[in-house]
């Protein structure tokens, strides 16, 4: 069913001005009309060319040109120049009188509403009264067989400017105050049509006064010009037409759905306004699955004939008050107006799949043919056309990701808000600052490093950014630090419920001596002197210096570490260092979220290089003051895919003068299934330069076993997962015992993530662990609070206890 005229009826919430003006127009005509009428009743018979005139005009305007689509913004009605012809001929009052009689015949073939037909009827009679006084100021005279001068031309062309200029500011004000927005945009829109035809049209009007002055007979020859003008103005709409055409299906097209978007828009703000029923649009975006292969596979040509088969199940699909477009490529779009929620815009949704569930048969070979279908309602989901675009792109992705039909536009699914944008721009800024010339180098934790680790930047070489000291762990650090045993620098897990007391004298040792976040009045001790062969003699060590302060804007990036132990001995034997970054506005971002904004931009790039910079200069500051220790670090699947994260990697420990093997990278069997060869390339160049390779979150992911025996690696995590809960789960314990059979058979070392209590600590010793880490342990912590925790921490070995069995599993 076709939605009625908007214009037929009053708007809600704007009836005051609207209908001011509506009544000031009709007032103001009536007014200016009454005296010119009355001068008729006592004038003497008018001409027969003044008959011929108002025939023609009231005949000519049964049948008006109303431009085609779904926007009827303005028609072209051929009396206007019958009636400002009588204008010039005849006066105001004849003129006035046959412009009503042909608006009424007019409005009736329209189907324009009593009201409306008043309106356009005294909208025409004002702006033949301004054309009239402007004649006046003229010598008049013009159909009184005098001949004319160029004041007569200059009245003339005055009256046709005036004419035009009240009767179109008329109608965008109405317009203006019927459906809002902005004045001089739509004003400016729809002026060229207006200029090319109704100011052809006032222009033909001396023409038939010239004519009318010879004989009337001369008069109907002007249906010539008009006609011209008529299919000028038919010419003009069918390109308007085919510029919102899509050629190869002929449906409508990006800019032709922009402007329906716009008028449902406008249309249901008022139904929204006055809560009334049916005041939701939906926006449907649909993406066809597999296109690309039918393209590769079969030809271009093909291609196209399939689009056109869908285009045609998907028009059998949609209503008459509903509009399908197509976007490009194999994207199409349906607007559906009227809806009361997002339940009848799923049954739409459901009528496009089942469309699509049928297989498209060209040349007697069956496709499967299938779409995603992402929804945005107006107003839940924006209000205007971008905004819903927008948001319907990202359901429809959405739908794709999870592998489904139909998806609803969510605020979690939406990535790329200008929010994360603007996140992604901060990050950026803070990883592209740069330590000015003369400035001392320093290591992730702030602290100088000596002239002979810093490196010498030169042209070829970009310089180390300056990592300002981290935020210390303490009471108000818990938001932002990561679990212990977390596989990625870029996806700590957060474990945010208090550390629970156990009465064990060693345990309380452990959490409360060890753990400088557990501590609450211990003050760090000061490090013994240390001998530095650019100092000579032993001293003791001054004080860091104060780091410039980070720049307001973005904040400053840190590095925190957190310590491995190996069970059987308590020797801590290496950190993986976590990524924090301070925002000043946010606080500390979500690290999650913050891999996720940078890991599809050019940002991860300079994300993991800085990561690598601040770790291996770290590891230089370590090994000066006497420390061996191993980090660990993460990198993305995008770092992996090309080699030149070894080379960044090689120049770096040449650079600090790092040995390889203090130096680990963590990568997922995600990483090795997104592009096996290349990704197998850089690690094997990675293990010839000596940096060891550990499998990351371990049967989380593909879980292959040709993983462990084809890949240089030299160490298996066990992903936090399973550890969490092999206490009290036979099934995780399994996982975990047998995890560390595995690899303890093909002589890999096995790390266990997540250990948090003691009893999951007893459990791994008596499995055979290696190593962990966690909140057992210690939570990441930055570098100079790392090593206040090493100067006290004491290795603790574990004592085998009864409670220390691994549940097992009872056979089923």
């Amino acid at each position: 069913m076709e939605t009625a005229d908007p214009r037929n009826s009053f708007p809600g919430g704007r009836e005051g001005p609207f209908l001011g003006l509506v009544a000031g127009v009709i007032g103001l005509a009536a007014l200016v009309s009454v005296a010119s009428l009355v001068d008729l009743v006592d004038r003497p018979g008018l001409p027969a060319a003044f008959w011929t005139m108002a025939v023609l005009a009231v005949g000519c305007d049964a049948r008006p040109f109303v431009p085609s689509g779904r926007r009827q913004t303005s028609a072209v009605f051929p009396s206007t120049c019958f009636t400002f012809a009588i204008l010039l001929g005849w006066g105001l009052g004849p003129a006035v009188l046959v412009q009503a009689v042909a608006v009424a015949v007019s409005g009736v073939r329209l189907g324009h509403a009593p009201w409306r037909t008043t309106f356009n009827a005294a909208q025409y009679a004002c702006a033949l009264a301004a054309a009239y006084l402007v004649l006046r100021l003229g010598p008049g005279g013009l159909f009184d067989g005098d001949r004319l001068g160029w004041t007569d031309v200059l009245a003339v062309g005055g009256a046709t400017v005036t004419w035009f200029v009240v009767n179109y500011g008329l109608v965008s004000t109405a317009l203006r105050l019927r459906f809002g927005g902005r004045w001089w945009p739509a004003v400016r829109q729809g002026l060229p049509f207006e200029l090319l035809s109704t100011g052809s049209l006032l222009l033909l009007a001396p023409v038939l006064v010239t004519a009318a002055r010879a004989s009337a007979a001369l008069i109907p020859l002007v249906l010539v010009p008009l006609f011209a003008v008529y299919r000028m103005a038919h010419l003009s709409d069918e390109q308007v037409q085919l510029a919102a055409l899509d050629p190869l299906t002929g449906l409508p097209n990006r800019k032709a759905l922009l402007a329906e978007v716009a008028e449902q828009v406008h249309r249901h703000a008022e139904r929204v306004a006055r809560g009334e029923p049916g005041a939701r649009v939906a926006l449907l975006l649909i993406d066809l699955d597999r296109f690309k292969n039918v393209n590769d596979a079969l030809g271009h040509a093909v291609g196209d004939r399939l689009l056109v088969e869908v285009g045609a199940r998907l028009a059998g699909v949609v209503g008459d008050r509903d509009l399908l477009a197509r976007l490009g490529g194999d994207e199409f779009a349906i607007v559906a107006g009227g809806l009361d929620g997002v339940d009848e815009a799923r049954e739409l949704a459901g009528r496009v799949v089942a469309a699509l569930t049928e297989p498209v048969s060209l040349d007697g070979l069956p496709l499967d043919v299938g779409g995603s279908i992402g929804i945005a309602l107006f107003p839940d989901h924006g209000e205007d056309y971008a905004t819903l675009m927008r948001h319907a792109d990202v359901a429809m992705y959405d739908a794709k990701h999870r592998n489904d039909t139909v998806a609803v536009y969510t605020a979690e699914s939406d990535h790329n808000s200008a929010e994360r944008l603007g996140l992604l721009a901060d990050l950026r800024r803070v990883l592209e600052n740069r330590p000015v010339a003369g400035q001392t180098v320093r290591g992730g934790d702030g602290a100088a490093l000596p002239p002979r680790l810093a490196p010498d930047d030169g042209p070829d070489r970009a310089p180390r950014p300056d990592a300002g000291p981290g935020p210390g762990p303490g009471s108000g650090t818990r938001t932002g630090t990561g679990v212990g045993g977390t596989g990625r620098w870029w996806l700590p897990r957060r474990r945010s419920r208090p550390a629970p007391a156990h009465p064990d004298e060693l345990l309380n040792r452990i959490l409360t001596g060890a753990d400088p976040v557990r501590r609450h009045s211990t003050a760090p001790e000061r490090l013994p002197p240390t001998p530095t062969p650019d100092t000579g003699p032993a001293t003791t060590p001054p004080a860091p210096p104060t780091p410039p302060a980070p720049a307001a804007e973005v904040g400053e990036i840190t590095m925190y570490y957190q310590p491995q132990v190996a069970i059987a001995t308590g020797e801590v034997v290496g950190v993986e260092a976590l990524l924090r970054w301070r925002h000043p506005r946010r606080g500390m971002v979500d690290p999650e979220e913050l891999i996720r904004v940078a890991e599809q931009s050019a940002v991860m790039r300079l994300l993991t290089y800085r990561v690598i910079d601040d770790v291996v200069a770290q590891l230089a500051k370590w090994s000066a003051a006497g420390t061996t220790l191993r980090a660990a670090l993460n990198v993305s699947v995008r770092d992996l895919h090309t080699g030149e994260i070894v080379d960044r990697i090689a120049d770096r420990l040449a650079s600090y003068g790092v040995r390889p093997d203090r130096l680990q990278l963590e990568i997922t069997e995600g990483a090795l299934m997104a592009d096996p060869r290349r990704v197998l390339a850089t690690i094997t160049r990675l293990h010839q330069l000596g940096v060891a390779i550990s499998l990351d979150d371990f049967g989380t992911g593909y879980s292959s076993l040709q993983h462990l025996r084809r890949l240089p690696l030299s160490e298996v995590k066990v992903d936090r997962s399973f550890v969490l809960g092999m206490a009290g789960d036979a099934d995780d314990a399994a996982i975990v015992r047998s995890t560390i059979e595995l690899a303890g058979a093909l002589g890999l070392r096995v790390v266990a993530e997540g250990v948090e209590d003691e009893r999951t600590w007893r459990l791994l010793y008596a499995a055979g662990c290696d190593a962990a880490q966690g909140w057992f342990y210690a939570r990441p912590m930055p570098a100079e609070e790392l090593t206040a925790w090493l100067a006290r921490y004491r290795p603790l070995s574990p004592v085998p206890s009864p409670d220390a069995e691994i549940p097992r599993r009872h056979a089923r």
